[in-house]
């Protein structure tokens, strides 16, 4: 008799064993998970077809395994991103797949990080195409305050550099300044390059 209700106890613990694993057909590809696993985002699809009494219109192939018809290809990371909590992307596979993926199965925590990959990635290339133009402006003192603030189309003040005078008298009226400014600019754009008095004005100030 004891023997009988072992049996029954252990056939029990299989079977409650064999149903935390379940069976995937996505497109036709098999994948094995575990019901914790599927579970984790209560709003999910998963969640919703691990459920008895679900009402989601899914088959079962010969081998039981439940049968969704999308792409295996972006599959994986959706399962691997279950299993870890973390969004490994092979490079051959494009973010915007994977995200339409997420959003079939309502994955929400997948989604805005999908989303948030994306629009970083979209980013660099807007930065990359601009670069930081300089200017360095030769000027008087008495010029100085009518030149910064006649400054537009985008250009900044950066630095003021004091390169004294051209002349050997030391009169203060013939003392001359470097104004370096600077604007942000599309890569495409001619860059204008300082004069060549400005250019030796430029070293002359930085040996001072």
């Amino acid at each position: 008799m004891n023997g009988i209700a072992n049996n029954i106890v252990s056939e029990k613990w299989v079977g409650s064993r064999k149903s935390e694993w379940i069976r995937l057909n996505v497109g036709g590809h098999h994948f094995l998970t575990t019901r914790t696993t599927l579970c984790r985002d209560p709003k999910s699809f998963f969640f919703r077809l691990c459920q008895e009494d679900n009402n989601l219109a899914s088959d079962k192939d010969e081998t039981g395994a439940f049968m969704i018809d999308r792409d295996p290809t972006y599959f994986s990371p959706i399962l691997n991103f279950l299993r870890h909590s973390k969004l490994v992307i092979d490079k051959n596979l494009a973010e915007e797949g994977i995200l339409e993926e997420a959003e079939f199965y309502n994955i929400t925590e997948l989604i805005q990080l999908i989303r948030d990959k994306i629009r970083l990635r979209d980013e660099v290339p807007q930065k990359e195409s601009r670069k930081q133009v300089y200017r360095v402006l030769q000027c008087h003192e008495d010029e100085l305050t009518q030149m910064v603030s006649t400054m537009s189309d985008g250009w900044k003040f950066e630095q003021l550099i004091n390169v004294g005078s051209q002349y050997s008298y030391g009169n203060e009226d013939h003392s001359e300044f470097l104004c370096v400014v600077s604007r942000e600019c599309d890569k495409r754009e001619r860059e204008t390059e300082p004069t060549d008095r400005a250019k030796v004005l430029q070293q002359k100030g930085l040996r001072m």
